[in-house]
């Protein structure tokens, strides 16, 4: 097999990589607000049931939790899990995710002064006007560097996906590296991490020196 039909393989793995990343995203930075939300709750019950989640989702490996995500179905319930895997492979991403941003959206809103919602009380603005209109743009500025991290972290992490045998760019590459007996898909395929890093790393950036009025 020459380089370039290597290239075309691997590129074919490169748009599943690419959509697990840009899906995880878009469902788990919502959901983290939620779940960030059920933990500073006031609510004992709700509080300590979201910290224990959180703490499971964190404290267990994300491989382990795309497998229960994915057969879990099945043991428990006798449900097909024929067309289930690209599904559960955005699930168990997304709940996971989810759990480390609900961590840093709840530090980010911690670290607010109780001054700031004083204020806001005085100014006659409510609840959901004080947290819209002046805590959330200070909490994005301060926990931007952290969600960077993680989303380049995440970048990584899709390579995970081939536990459940699904064919993105990490399966596809190990399945030529086997069979040519050859390290070049493995150079192929950390060179595109690489540079999808380079970007996140560079739009990221941008939009912290946007944000950053001080």
């Amino acid at each position: 097999m020459n380089f370039i039909t290597m290239l075309e393989q691997i590129s074919s793995g490169m748009l599943n990589t690419i959509l697990i990343f840009f899906l995880t995203l878009i469902f788990s930075l919502p959901l983290g607000w939620i779940i960030a939300f059920g933990r500073m709750s006031k609510n004992k019950i709700l509080s300590s049931i979201t910290g224990f989640i959180i703490s499971v989702l964190r404290g267990t490996p994300l491989m382990l939790q795309l497998m229960v995500v994915f057969y879990g179905p099945y043991f428990l319930f006798k449900l097909p899990i024929t067309n289930w895997r690209f599904p559960a492979i955005i699930v168990g991403f997304s709940i996971n995710y989810a759990a480390y941003f609900a961590e840093i959206y709840r530090s980010g809103i911690s670290a607010i002064p109780v001054g700031q919602y004083e204020a806001a009380h005085i100014l006659g603005f409510n609840k959901v006007q004080t947290f819209f209109k002046i805590i959330l743009p200070q909490v994005v500025r301060i926990i931007l560097p952290a969600v960077t991290n993680e989303v380049i972290t995440l970048v990584k992490d899709t390579s995970l996906a081939f536990t459940l045998s699904y064919m993105e760019m990490f399966t596809i590459t190990k399945q030529i590296a086997s069979t040519q007996t050859t390290l070049m898909p493995f150079a192929i395929a950390g060179l595109f991490y690489y540079i999808f890093n380079l970007l996140v790393s560079f739009i990221m950036r941008k939009l912290e020196k946007k944000l950053n009025y001080y």
